[in-house]
């Protein structure tokens, strides 16, 4: 199981110069964090693809789910 958090406590106290959030070249959003100590701090934010499907019995009134699927 992954964390469900992440502690970045060497950033603590430090001043931020500049922060830029721009969409990167897949699909996700990256935030770069220039610091006035020389450093930087940069955060990719993605959002994987979820395919859902179900194979169902039709007909009158809502259909019957008969098994449900997830990737």
């Amino acid at each position: 199981m992954q964390a469900e958090h992440i502690e970045c406590g060497d950033l603590s106290g430090k001043t931020i110069r500049t922060l830029q959030i721009s969409r990167d070249s897949g699909e996700g959003t990256t935030i770069q964090i220039e610091l006035t100590d020389g450093t930087s701090f940069s955060c990719t934010v993605t959002h994987s693809p979820c395919v859902t499907a179900s194979h169902y019995r039709g007909g009158p009134g809502t259909p019957e789910v008969l098994r449900s699927y997830e990737l």
